[in-house]
């Protein structure tokens, strides 16, 4: 398919900084071999392996965290599940799986190869101190605690996990993120200690762009950023670099309003850097039409999948029917979407639900209710009445841990209702959409693949493994495209792969030394110019926060939010959208880039507020660029175009994918030819 551009482009002359308002950062360079730019799942596995590769050659390595890294990322709050564990079953299944879910398109290659190392992260979860349950000697399920007192076997010596799903297993989870995170720390001080560095480990340091080399301009020298906490900036000076700084949250308005709107589904402080970052030093995305729109607990955002997978729960309309079982609805369906229907999979129960929505058969309900009586009973007649009822109760109780393990709103929200979920159903919704590569979601960067899977075609694989289009650059974890349902142990998997294949490609290209193109100063003034407008202007309204010389990152967001959910199939159009809105919705979001020249910050936390905005707006802006490139409905149920509202596999099973030009701020579309390499 022929490349199109698109002829929008940044049209306002950005500000600079040249500090005659504000103080001057203290600027701290700091050399390293190897750049994580991320302290997440994929981040904390690059650090664990990357360590051990890196030792013979004395290599350095550096993670950057604009949080800490105990709590950061998808994972910080804690899981009740790891929705990744192959075990018992095949690679190949696993591949069939993803690829049913994400309608028919993703990269075999690159499933496959997470699929065949995933689960030697879970193995090492629980051995460094991750409570996973066991089957029972008496067919019952434990908990991590139990098993563990039981002296029940590890996963790597036997043990048999609890299944919630086909792929996933339960656990005790609400330390999970911490117990990987010392794993990733204690990794790093023993790469600082051998190489003699004074620190490696950088928290609390938001990175807001990366500078092409001076000598080879395709290549990437430095992350540049700044502390949230004090006065400096820094640059990352690296020879390979890794990127995982997560997905895009708050594109779009959410549900919540007022002062709830900072609670979602995914994490809030994913601002969609994953993207921006690689974008503008013009790495090819890929699928980036995709997004996810899960269905959760009504204005909790609580996972619902421990309830559909362990406890057997069922989903029905206000009238007690089964949407997806509504004969209509399938009618329909199948002749918009074909085939994909019967795979019933994420896209096509949020489209069925919607339906009964529509239709004004909401609220869709949850029957917890039905579904902890279903567990009482079994375990009764199995157990009897005393015994039965003791381990109803326990399970009972692992159920609302679910829930404190990973969403503790949840269950402050249930209190605050009055609803007690063993005893009454639960209203769902579906979210608003959300940007991502790990979950249920493929949008990412084109990256090669492995080099040993055969029947794999030339444009798969060109290079290192997980290597974007820029040489060096490396993708990970949400933002590593066309390879969905990683989860938070595929995430860490695919972190540990790509340190292994960065430290190959630094090795093999042992002249490179990284010389940015701007100076220090030029970027200062850069990363400053929100502190500058604001200082400047501040004085010209009697309230600062509203000021006609600038726009604060909170207005900006709400703006881009609006933009979002009006034109680009949000939640106030049943994420519906077309050419003609597609096209209208640019046209405001190419004027929200030129005013966010003017975007200003009183403070550290503002300035970091005001970059997530803008890569937000990047982030967004490829995502419906995609979306309208793409003249076909190909995810019913998270986005419709009502002007293609039909699946086409003859014109459209391809990769979408684009490129972008910071200068002229212009996207190049094309399309990549997809192939099933292991066959449905």
């Amino acid at each position: 398919m022929k490349p199109e551009k698109n002829k929008e482009g940044d049209k306002m002359e950005k500000e600079t900084c040249t500090f005659s308002y504000c103080e001057k950062p203290e600027i701290v360079e700091h050399d390293t071999d190897l750049l994580l730019i991320g302290g997440g799942m994929a981040c904390c596995g690059s650090a664990y392996e990357g360590t051990k590769w890196a030792a013979a050659d004395n290599l350095k390595i550096t993670m950057i965290d604009k949080a800490a890294a105990d709590r950061s990322g998808a994972v910080a709050m804690g899981l009740s599940a790891i929705n990744t564990y192959i075990g018992e079953n095949t690679c190949e299944d696993y591949v069939r799986y993803v690829r049913a879910d994400l309608m028919g398109i993703t990269r075999d290659d690159l499933v496959y190869d997470l699929g065949r190392h995933v689960d030697d992260s879970v193995q090492l979860f629980e051995e460094w101190g991750l409570p996973i349950w066991k089957k029972g000697d008496d067919g019952f399920s434990m908990d991590g605690f139990q098993a563990g007192a039981a002296g029940k076997a590890s996963l790597r010596d036997g043990g048999t996990p609890v299944r919630s799903g086909k792929w996933q297993i339960m656990i005790n989870g609400e330390s999970y993120k911490a117990i990987v995170a010392e794993a990733a720390k204690k990794a790093l001080e023993i790469n600082r200690e051998a190489t003699g560095v004074d620190q490696n480990l950088f928290e609390r340091v938001f990175i807001v762009r990366l500078f092409k080399d001076a000598n080879d301009p395709k290549r990437v020298a430095a992350a540049v950023g700044f502390s949230v906490r004090e006065n400096k900036m820094y640059i990352f000076k690296a020879k390979a670099m890794v990127l995982a700084a997560g997905g895009a949250v708050n594109c779009f308005r959410p549900r919540s309003v007022a002062e709830g709107q900072g609670r979602a589904w995914y994490p809030v402080w994913n601002s969609g850097s994953g993207y921006a970052l690689g974008m503008q030093a013009g790495a090819e995305l890929t699928l980036m039409e995709n997004r996810m729109v899960p269905a959760r607990f009504k204005d909790g955002y609580g996972p619902v999948g421990a309830w559909f997978l362990f406890f057997k729960c069922k989903a029905t309309n206000s009238l007690g029917e089964d949407y997806c079982a509504d004969e209509g609805y399938l009618k329909d369906a199948r002749e918009k979407y074909g085939k994909y229907v019967d795979g019933m999979g994420t896209t096509i129960r949020n489209h069925l639900m919607l339906n009964a929505m529509k239709e004004g058969k909401g609220p869709i309900m949850m029957r917890t209710d039905l579904a902890m009586q279903t567990i009482n009973k079994k375990f009764i007649d199995e157990l009897g009445e005393k015994e039965g009822k003791k381990k109803a109760k326990h399970l009972e109780a692992e159920a609302w841990e679910d829930f404190l393990d990973m969403c503790i709103g949840q269950a402050g929200l249930w209190a605050g209702k009055s609803v007690d979920p063993a005893k009454e159903h639960s209203e769902i919704m579906p979210t608003e959409p959300y940007l991502l590569g790990s979950h249920a979601g493929c949008a990412g960067f084109w990256c090669s693949g492995p080099s040993d899977i055969p029947g794999t075609p030339d444009h798969y694989h060109w290079g290192y493994n997980r290597m974007s289009t820029v040489p060096g650059l490396f993708m990970a974890g949400d933002i590593c495209g066309a390879s969905g349902h990683k989860f938070s142990s595929g995430s860490h998997a695919e972190g540990r792969i790509v340190a292994k294949s960065a430290i190959a490609f630094i090795l093999d290209n042992p002249d490179f030394v990284p010389t940015p193109r701007k100076t220090a100063d030029e970027m200062a003034a850069e990363l400053y110019a929100p502190f500058e407008v604001y200082e400047k202007n501040k004085t010209y309204s009697t309230d600062p926060e509203v000021n006609p010389h600038y726009i604060k990152p909170q207005m900006l967001q709400a703006r881009l939010q609006k933009i979002g959910d009006e034109y680009f199939a949000g939640i106030s159009t049943y994420y519906m959208t077309s050419e003609t809105m597609l096209a209208e919705g640019l046209k405001q979001l190419t004027l929200l880039k030129e005013d966010s020249a003017k975007m200003a910050a009183s403070n550290y936390h503002e300035l970091m507020r005001c970059w997530e905005q803008y890569h937000r707006i990047l982030s967004l802006e490829a995502h419906a660029r995609h979306i309208r490139y793409r003249e076909e409905t190909r995810y019913p149920g998270y986005y419709y175009r009502g002007d293609f509202n039909f699946i086409d596999d003859d014109k459209w099973k391809v990769f979408t994918c684009s490129t972008y030009d910071i200068e002229t701020g212009e996207f190049t579309m094309s399309t990549r030819e997809h192939k099933n390499i292991f066959p449905d």
